[in-house]
């Protein structure tokens, strides 16, 4: 195969990677590989076609036993989430009445979350309330007033 065709391939091979599947890296492998092939050939190394897919092969699979598992977790460990801390203090706004340990949803940073009446007093509806303290998911809040 001329080194173009092996190009060609190894821009499929990462872009079906990249665009169909779930990034498992099987492709990436045989794409880097159908790459280095195809840089064999363009570099001026004539080998028969039986080489090529020899060497496609054997680069391939070296490579995935010896690269995938560190890179898949690499990509797996990133999950997209940004740490923000919650700031004891702020201030969230309880949109209905909340009587003492008693619980409602209010909107912080953008999130739905559930807020517990630490105070002895009742919080009317529409009043700001102060954080206290964070209990996993949930916002221990004491009125503002």
């Amino acid at each position: 195969m001329p080194w173009w065709s092996w190009m060609i391939v190894a821009a499929l091979a990462l872009a079906i990677e990249m665009f169909v599947f779930d990034a498992q890296f099987y492709l990436v492998f045989f794409g880097i590989s159908a790459a280095i092939v195809g840089l064999l050939g363009l570099s001026g190394v004539d080998l028969p076609d039986w080489a090529q897919w020899l060497t496609l092969s054997v680069v391939a699979v070296v490579t995935m036993v010896t690269f995938r598992k560190r890179a898949y977790e690499l990509v797996r460990a990133r999950t997209g989430h940004v740490e923000e801390r919650l700031t004891v203090g702020d201030r969230v706004t309880v949109p209905v009445r909340l009587e003492p340990s008693q619980t409602c949803r209010v909107d912080y940073r953008g999130s739905s979350w559930t807020a517990r009446n630490v105070d002895e007093r009742p919080i009317e509806a529409g009043r700001e309330a102060v954080i206290a303290r964070v209990d996993g998911l949930v916002l221990m809040v004491r009125s503002a007033a």
